[in-house]
């Protein structure tokens, strides 16, 4: 009798697995397989144009990247990308998503309008917005028609990387509100309700109300905020067409990854090494974050 059910259940999980061998194959194939290449290429001195060729290196390009100034300045520019970028657009993303929920008369047309952005492609809105920040262009006849002073967007490396944080903040923003739209809704308004007895006014039921019962989708928006932001490339490659210009002032790490991979020559294996050091990055600040969103909860 075991034995027949051991038989059964067997041929379950084969069939199971048989199901599954498609999907588990192209995870293979196309995810996990290219993750353990990387790392064995980030030990190695890789030659990929040309004649082939593998040399192993060690711990080399992992050491390399202490002693790289421009692996430095990326990291710089990168963190304080995400430093700025990922609140603001949280906080912003938050504050759309309480107004929309209000009850505000043409609410569904401020959602169509509001999240419009979100549906434009990412070079296609890079395009737009250099247009905009052309010496020229419109930003810059806005400022000068209120009397306010003018900037070189794309030319000054003062200014560069800031012009990129408002373009990207504009356009993740919507996407964020959607996700704080639909926790709202399972807000109870018993909550509000409540609160209004005790006095509160609008502004102090958003912050003793809907801000705490929203910490667990705050931390899921902070958290791909965070991986999102770390890995900023397009925006950056478009403005500076690629070389992270001016000065090295938009250079991010995953530019510097794709100008060590695909632009020099024998740097591909050091190349891996700054994208596993970045995914390293990535996962130890969502880590952190997750750990201080979970000591949040427990006041």
């Amino acid at each position: 009798m075991k034995l027949s059910q051991s038989r059964a259940r067997l041929r379950e999980a084969g069939q199971g697995y048989a199901f599954m061998s498609p999907t588990l194959f192209v995870l293979l194939l196309f995810i996990i397989g290219p993750i353990f290449y990387a790392v064995f290429l980030s030990f190695h001195k890789v030659q990929l144009l040309g004649t082939s060729s593998f040399d192993f290196v060690g711990l080399d390009n992992y050491a390399n990247i202490l002693n790289d100034g421009r692996a430095r300045i990326a990291l710089w520019n990168t963190a304080k990308y995400v430093m700025i970028v990922v609140p603001v657009q949280t906080f912003l993303a938050l504050v759309l998503a309480a107004s929309l929920n209000a009850g505000l008369k043409g609410e569904k047309a401020f959602r169509i309008i509001y999240f419009l952005p979100t549906l434009t492609s990412s070079a296609v809105l890079t395009l737009i917005f250099m247009w905009m920040y052309n010496q020229n262009g419109l930003i810059n006849h806005i400022l000068a028609f209120v009397n306010l002073p003018t900037y070189n967007w794309i030319g000054d490396p003062a200014v560069a990387l800031n012009a990129i944080m408002i373009m990207n903040i504009w356009s993740t923003a919507p996407f964020y509100m959607v996700i704080y739209l639909a926790a709202l809704q399972d807000i109870p308004d018993s909550l509000y309700e409540a609160a209004e007895l005790d006095g509160a006014n609008a502004i102090q039921k958003f912050f003793y109300v809907t801000v705490p019962n929203l910490r667990p989708v705050t931390s899921f928006v902070v958290i791909m905020g965070l991986i999102g932001t770390f890995q900023l490339f397009d925006q950056s490659y478009i403005f500076s067409a690629g070389s992270g210009g001016p000065n090295n002032s938009t250079l991010t790490v995953v530019l510097l990854i794709y100008q060590y991979a695909f632009k020099s020559l024998g740097t591909m294996g050091y190349a891996a090494a700054l994208a596993f050091a970045l995914a390293v990055v990535i996962l130890t600040a969502t880590l952190i974050q997750r750990k201080f969103s979970k000591e949040e909860s427990l006041y």
